[in-house]
């Protein structure tokens, strides 16, 4: 009798979707709009003219986001913590719009390094909390059957971002020079995120909730941070989202410089980094619909082999067209793949009761690799004259980030004896 109940009860409740539909578009629209795609979209395109009237080299220019990322990561797991206690909504909106307003302050900042780099640091100080780190807490908690895909739409946000931002941007700068770009870009969390999360985002209430988060009684279940870090499956994720940030972070940021070398203009640039976008919702969506079915560390692997092509493919000064845009997708692809299995394993591995502060630890080594890697292809770009060397190394890197996720193991049953694995 009481199976029959549970049944008619299970039949009766809503889909995810149905239910979680408008805190994710919501969602979507806030990583669109945030701190994680925007600042990482601008800048390839005002690296060659910041350059030219500072005459900063490539690297010193990169660096901005270099500090921008180290301050945002080492603030992840405090917004993490602030998401667990006070709930996503009020920190994700609020960081919302402070970003919004120091990135539109770029119009005023300084010709000095410090006055560059300041600009960056209080960006990461302010905008760590717009980033998926939040976001994803919420859509974690309206979805569990179908988290994969939900986290993977979630994550579109950057691939439209990435679509648009750099034809608004190449626009901007265009019409006014490359400081008119930063408040233009602004505008879309001012204009579109805030009013968008304000109505529609929230996390679920406890009856909403799917009854993968949560026991018996209804409280959500989880490791903490303490407990998460004592296991190797913490660190195993930390090492690999490390060398795959590393590997990746710099081709992004430096890509339109990639596609100047082999003699196209800066229009074709922007147009290479769309391809970029592009790959990034296949990562997004794809990867995450597989999650969703297969053991995910399993789809995580060959995942990661396919931006090691791209770096064959980009290397050199004289590919064709056609050459680099299939490079900028493989590479794009990676990207989509790697947030989706921060998001996806954090989740499962670790539970939801303290999601915030593990995915905060764990986008530490993303953030701060992907701002590390700029400075390293900006290096190597100032002492050989192209990224060839950097290319090389990356496609090791790939290899070995996405070997290491192979050792995970079977996720486990959350709220069991600790090493019972399913």
């Amino acid at each position: 009798m009481t199976a029959g109940i549970s049944i008619a009860t299970t039949a009766a409740r809503p889909s995810e979707f149905r239910r979680g539909a408008k805190p994710l578009a919501a969602a979507l629209l806030g990583v669109a709009c945030g701190a994680s795609p925007l600042p990482f979209n601008v800048l390839p395109l005002v690296l060659g003219p910041v350059h030219a009237e500072f005459g900063w080299d490539f690297a010193q220019v990169a660096a901005g986001v270099t500090v921008f990322g180290i301050v945002a990561s080492l603030l992840a797991p405090v917004y993490g913590g602030l998401a667990d206690r006070l709930g996503v909504r009020p920190v994700a909106l609020w960081s919302t719009f402070g970003f919004a307003l120091v990135f539109a302050a770029f119009y005023f900042v300084p010709g000095s390094l410090g006055g560059w780099y300041g600009a960056w640091a209080i960006l990461g100080l302010i905008g760590i909390g717009s980033t998926p780190v939040t976001w994803s807490r919420a859509v974690s908690m309206w979805f569990d059957r179908n988290r994969g895909l939900a986290l993977g739409i979630m994550l579109i946000g950057t691939s439209i971002a990435a679509i648009i931002v750099p034809q608004v941007a190449n626009k901007a700068i265009a019409a006014g020079g490359w400081r008119l770009a930063f408040p233009v870009v602004a505008l879309f969390p001012l204009l579109i995120a805030l009013p968008v999360g304000l109505a529609w985002f929230r996390e679920p209430r406890p009856d909403e909730r799917p009854v993968g988060v949560t026991d018996a009684a209804g409280a959500l279940v989880g490791l903490t941070l303490r407990e998460a870090a004592a296991g190797y499956r913490f660190w195993v994720l930390l090492i690999s989202i490390l060398i795959i940030a590393l590997a990746y972070g710099g081709a992004h940021i430096h890509m339109a410089q990639i596609v100047a070398l082999h003699g196209f203009t800066p229009a074709i640039a922007a147009s290479v980094l769309g391809v970029v976008a592009l790959g990034i919702l296949a990562g997004r969506i794809g990867v995450g619909l597989l999650f969703d079915r297969f053991w995910a560390p399993g789809i995580a692997f060959p995942a990661m082999l396919l931006p090691a092509i791209a770096c064959v493919l980009l290397m050199g000064t004289g590919a064709d067209l056609s050459v680099l845009m299939c490079g900028g997708f493989l590479l794009g692809f990676a990207a989509g793949a790697e947030s989706d299995v921060i998001a996806f394993l954090a989740a499962r591995y670790f539970g939801m009761a303290h999601y915030g502060r593990i995915y905060g630890a764990l986008y530490m080594p993303f953030g701060i690799g992907s701002a590390i890697s700029p400075i390293l292809y900006g290096v190597v770009r100032d002492r050989t004259g192209n990224y060839d060397l950097m290319l090389a190394a990356a496609v090791g890197m790939f290899a070995v980030g996405g070997g290491l996720l192979l050792t995970l193991g079977r996720y486990p049953v959350l709220g069991a004896r600790d090493g019972d694995d399913r």
